[in-house]
């Protein structure tokens, strides 16, 4: 795997407005062309980059597979899970203030993983995916334990359009008292979105109330697709 990360530049009043009004936000060309393509290459390694490979059939997951990275972490994927998690705290710590929760989350990345491990939750949960023709991924939540940030990443490494189609990222937002509200990504080769772990705060006639959140990928018509997913808690 080679490349730099960028020093992000990320507006988080937007991304805040974003999840707010969309239950996702969107930051465009966080990765170039050539490390989206080092990084999607590096599925393939033979080596101890990986912890393990998980085939979604096998689970009951839906169709395809990814790979979770073992520590110590490449550079590239250390360093973007820090400078995301830096930015995206303070929202984090917003969102506990909407919905009265007293706990606050740390200011970095160390600090969070600290409780993680502190609480066994010790195996790093940043992935690889890989979806290939009629693969899909079911409605889920990347909770990995008792402590779960409020919020996670993911870069598309492929190209809509010329390296697959379909495989659209998908969310599900379950509203009290009404119907399901879903939603399609719309994002290109190298842009990340940011969506809810599992749940997000919404403005009803009563204050804030907590909307809880899937995600999925729908079914690849055809092609590859390859996404870089930064989840920044650490599992049991």
């Amino acid at each position: 795997m080679t490349g730099t990360a960028p020093t992000l530049a990320i507006e988080s009043r937007k991304v805040e407005a974003d999840l707010a009004g969309r239950g996702h936000a969107v930051i465009r060309n966080i990765l170039d062309f050539q490390t989206c393509k080092s990084i999607a290459a590096s599925y393939k390694d033979d080596n101890t980059r990986f912890r393990s490979r998980i085939a979604m059939a096998r689970y009951n997951f839906g169709q395809g597979e990814y790979q979770y990275f073992d520590y110590p972490l490449p550079a590239l994927v250390q360093t973007l899970r820090e400078q995301f998690y830096e930015a995206l705290a303070p929202i984090a710590n917003h969102w506990h203030q909407q919905l009265g929760i007293e706990s606050r989350w740390p200011r970095s990345l160390n600090d969070l993983l600290q409780q993680c491990h502190a609480a066994g939750q010790r195996r790093p949960t940043p992935l690889l995916l890989k979806y290939q023709q009629g693969d899909y991924n079911c409605l889920h939540q990347d909770l990995y334990g008792d402590i779960h940030f409020p919020l996670q990443v993911i870069i598309q490494l492929s190209a809509p359009g010329p390296d697959f189609q379909g495989g659209e990222l998908m969310l599900v937002e379950q509203r009290p008292r009404m119907q399901s509200r879903g939603m399609v990504v719309n994002w290109n080769q190298g842009d990340a979105v940011v969506i809810p772990v599992s749940e997000r705060p919404r403005r009803g006639t009563r204050g804030f109330h907590r909307a809880k959140m899937r995600h999925g990928v729908s079914e690849l018509l055809s092609g590859e697709r390859y996404t870089l997913g930064l989840i920044f808690h650490d599992a049991k």
